[in-house]
């Protein structure tokens, strides 16, 4: 997994890897600004495409000279440079830039404080204002003209991260920010950009390569995380001849109600298509035939057996999907529990409603909450930043894993540590995907993986699955069709 920087440590990085990496800084910048380019020419390669350069007058302004200095000499010559001199100051990069770029026939614009901005008649800006040293909110002739940017509905690429959006901690709901409908970033995403907040800022993020030390990124302090595919294939576990379906262990799912059967049902499925050896459904008996409809493979388990009989044979639990408001005694399932489970959805709410219990859960049990069901647990929230914080809290007092379930999820560790996973998109928003991912969870803990594994592989290729069908054209993913390709998505891993 890599490690994400703070603004600060992304800093420390430039600086240890121009004194040890035998680069200048200007030459850093440089490299930054081609790599930008070249993606930014994979965007737009028409060059007959209108382009607005804003700089500020900083190393994000400086990256912006550069590049609108490297697409003029690869052919687009309709690029204009605003310069926004709202400030005396200026980086030295900024100035050598400035210069080589008046040795070309890119126009140059200054934009001095309180004047009139011009109407921005071209295709695209690009936005390299003030990039992410920024620690307030934007105001005077900086929120001007990012106003004026939003309101000419122009396509806009941020050059590392949108102006007037912070690169990490509290992201509050009235700060203004240039949206980017691209970003294009510098050597590791920022940690904003995994929050639900920065989608008033951007839309979609590319992580470019510029050369740093990553093994003095490695080295700096910091518990947030980013899963890679790599990490998912260091996971898995490849089946062995010989094995059978007691290799794979047993899963027991208690779920489901008669109004809400359907989640016990997805749940179970995923349970059976991530590879659990047995699978067995504690649910009323009234969906015994929609069960057995569905899939044949999952075993029924009597309502009735569900109090602790029985529970020490099976290798894994998940507990909540569709059980509604049950007659099941949940009190004494969770305090009986030898092995750490899955809980979710209703079973959640019951937390909820008797909060000592989660000093009472197997330590390494996984939490799998909505934001809804993460406030009922844990007290209202009004941003994301805060409710991840109290999710590390509570993760390291309980000794749990807390699966806060978002469009990045944060898979929050016992050791304080976050581990962000990357895949999934918006066609999976629908309903019963939760169910899916605890199926998913409860297989892979059957399976014998660890906790923590199971909880980063399974969101891994939960996520995985819905990425895979909305490749391959599907706008809408169903849960349905999720269950159906997890097998592939697990085969390829061994690719």
């Amino acid at each position: 997994m890599k490690t994400i920087m703070t603004a600060a440590q992304t800093r420390d990085a430039d600086r240890h890897t121009i004194e040890y990496g035998h680069i200048t800084s200007l030459d850093l910048m440089e490299k930054t600004s081609l790599a930008f380019a070249t993606t930014f020419i994979q965007l737009y390669p028409d060059k007959n495409t209108s382009i607005l350069v804003c700089c500020g007058t900083g190393n994000n302004g400086g990256d912006g000279l550069a590049v609108a200095r490297i697409l003029q000499a690869q052919g687009y010559d309709g690029i204009t440079v605003w310069i926004a001199r709202f400030s005396m100051q200026e980086s030295e990069n900024f100035t050598s830039n400035l210069s080589r770029l008046r040795g070309t026939p890119v126009p140059i614009a200054e934009l001095l404080p309180a004047a009139k901005l011009p109407p921005i008649q071209q295709d695209v800006i690009v936005d390299a204002l003030l990039g992410s040293g920024l620690n307030k909110p934007l105001g005077g002739d900086w929120l001007n003209l990012a106003q004026h940017i939003n309101q000419a509905h122009r396509n806009t690429v941020a050059v590392d991260i949108p102006t007037g959006l912070r690169a990490d901690g509290l992201m509050p709901d009235s700060d203004y920010a240039v949206y980017a409908g691209d970003v294009i970033s510098f050597h590791r995403p920022k940690l904003s950009f995994f929050f639900p907040e920065s989608a008033r800022a951007m839309e979609r993020f590319q992580v470019v390569d510029i050369g740093l030390d990553d093994d003095f990124i490695e080295s700096l302090p910091g518990n947030y995380l980013l899963v890679e595919a790599t990490d998912a294939q260091h996971f898995y576990k490849r089946r062995k001849p010989f094995s059978h379906k007691g290799t794979y262990g047993h899963a027991l799912v208690i779920a489901g109600s008669e109004p809400t059967m359907g989640a016990a049902i997805l749940a179970c499925g995923a349970s059976v298509y991530a590879g659990a050896g047995l699978t067995s459904a504690c649910i009323p008996e009234a969906g015994l035939t929609a069960l057995n409809a569905c899939y044949p493979e999952v075993m029924y388990w009597p309502r009735h057996d569900t109090p602790t009989t029985g529970l020490e044979k099976t290798d894994a639990v998940a507990i909540g999907p569709g059980l509604g408001q049950t007659d099941i005694d949940l009190h004494r399932i969770l305090t009986g529990l030898t092995k750490p489970p899955v809980i979710d959805a209703d079973a959640l709410t019951f937390l909820s409603q008797h909060p000592r219990l989660l000093q009472k859960l197997p330590k390494l049990s996984i939490l799998t909450p909505h934001m809804k069901e993460f406030d009922r647990l844990f007290g209202t929230h009004s941003n994301w930043w805060d409710r991840l914080q109290t999710a590390k809290e509570k993760a390291v007092a309980f000794g749990i894993i807390i699966i806060l379930k978002n469009r990045y999820t944060f898979i929050v560790l016992p050791d304080g540590n976050v581990a962000i996973n990357p895949t999934g998109n918006p066609a999976m928003a629908s309903g019963g995907m939760g169910d899916v991912l605890t199926g998913v969870l409860v297989s892979l803990l059957a399976q014998g993986y660890a906790p923590r594994e199971a909880a980063i592989l399974g969101c891994y290729l939960h996520g995985l699955a819905g990425d895979r069908l909305h490749a391959g054209g599907l706008d809408v993913v169903p849960a349905t069709q999720v269950i159906a390709e997890i097998p592939r998505a697990i085969a390829s891993l061994h690719d």
